[in-house]
């Protein structure tokens, strides 16, 4: 008989850390991060030398410091005794909601018109088309100045809407006022609201008075009903799905159990609150109530979602493209429709050639947003970056904190859309 024995153990010497393919990469990647970091501090070192030198010093205390200036469009409230941070704050959310709003709606422009780019109709391709090269061809600020120009000089002053023959009258049921101060919509508000603010008179549908009130924590509320409703309704869909699969029926109803999920919760919150809607109306030299959304969102949100509309169509035709015309007639040969063909078979194929250049133009558009100052929107640029370094003369820090905040809302975009662009690809067995 022979003995086994086990080769002997190799020992570990420093010379495999770069000779050692296992190693080396590791070694590399070492090195490289610490250098970074070298040279990072060093730079730091540097920059604070040199503003000790100018007989300044890195402090961020200027934020809690009072602003001095006022803030047209805000999402929350402020006043010019707010403080610093305040105001960056104010500007923070006027950024983050003109940039979903345009990538809402460049993305709903973005794939009607790369669908319809592809239509056998030569009219409506060549429209496409026009609408296409026009913007992509065109600068963006040229395209907020100009929408921005439409609305202030082609629609009508407030005068215009009173008299008994106004020139100019309200749409949707007298409850939208389009003027060159602004869009007035209604406003929502809760006669049993949840934040105890103070109680305001609100005009409802019938031009009555009514005390109501409204608070973020109503709308926290409500956003965590609906987005619980949406989160039940997946459900009910992969239930549905995984019933078919098995069976080959889908069950019956479950497209209504699926929206009455989504909108029943919903509506009972509302009811539970006291929802009611402040209409605007024409009171003294403007109009009062609602809501008033500026001139400059709205040119700023339509620029935004048209530019980046055009881009997003042609990925949109890419995508289709690259889906095998013989997955068309194979759809076409079971009887499908053209439409059901392209929501069911085309458009989820393409959405892995879609998703990846998407995410760089939903980063574009939101970091394009700073072109806001152009029209006088106080986005973040505006407040963080504009004003509050002009009044302090903290500009190192002001950069530093803007450059932090569209570094994290870009890596955040980034993260939630790679997530998304996962959950669609294709799944080989």
């Amino acid at each position: 008989m022979t003995s086994m024995t086990e080769p002997p153990a190799e020992s570990f010497r420093l010379s495999q850390l770069i000779y050692d393919t296992r190693y080396r990469s590791m070694t590399i990647q070492v090195v490289a991060f610490i250098l970074i970091l070298l040279a990072l501090f060093w730079l730091g070192r540097n920059i604070v030398s040199n503003l000790e030198d100018l007989g300044k010093d890195f402090d961020f205390g200027f934020l809690g410091s009072r602003a001095g200036y006022d803030i047209n469009q805000r999402l929350i409230e402020y006043s010019n005794d707010s403080t610093h941070a305040r105001a960056a704050l104010v500007g923070i959310l006027n950024t983050l909601l003109v940039a979903v709003l345009g990538c809402a709606l460049a993305t709903v422009l973005g794939v009607i018109a790369g669908v319809l780019r592809l239509s056998k109709n030569w009219i409506v391709a060549r429209l496409m088309a026009v609408y296409v090269e026009g913007f992509r061809n065109i600068p963006l600020l040229l395209w907020i100045i100009l929408i921005f120009a439409v609305m202030t000089e082609a629609t009508p002053r407030p005068s215009d809407f009173r008299g008994d023959s106004p020139e100019a009258s309200m749409i949707l049921g007298d409850s939208v006022a389009i003027t060159n101060r602004g869009v007035y919509i209604p406003n929502v508000f809760f006669t049993r609201s949840l934040g105890g603010n103070e109680m305001t008179e609100v005009t409802d549908s019938t031009g009555a008075t009514v005390i109501a009130s409204s608070s973020g924590l109503d709308w926290f509320v409500i956003i965590l009903v609906f987005v619980a409703s949406i989160l039940g309704a997946r459900a009910i869909g992969r239930w549905a799905t995984a019933k078919q699969e098995a069976t080959g029926i889908r069950p019956a109803g479950a497209f209504w159990m699926q929206v009455g999920t989504v909108m029943v919760p919903s509506v009972l919150v509302l009811l539970a609150l006291g929802a009611t809607l402040d209409f605007p109306g024409l009171r003294g030299f403007n109009f009062g109530g609602g809501i008033h959304l500026r001139n400059s969102l709205i040119a700023l949100w339509l620029a935004l979602a048209l530019y980046t509309g055009a881009f997003i169509a042609e990925i949109v035709r890419a995508g289709i493209l690259s889906v095998s015309k013989g997955q068309t007639e194979a759809a076409f040969a079971l009887g499908l429709r053209p439409n059901r063909t392209m929501n069911l078979v085309i458009l989820p194929q393409a959405l892995r050639v879609i998703i990846p250049p998407l995410i760089s133009h939903y980063l574009n558009l939101t970091k394009n947003s700073s072109l806001a100052i152009a029209v006088g929107y106080m986005d973040v640029r505006s407040t963080l970056g504009g004003i509050t370094i002009n009044q302090t003369g903290r500009e190192l820090e002001g950069m530093l904190l803007l450059g932090l905040f569209y570094l994290v809302t870009s890596l955040v975009i980034s993260g939630v859309m790679n997530i998304y662009n996962k959950s669609v690809m294709l799944k080989e067995r």
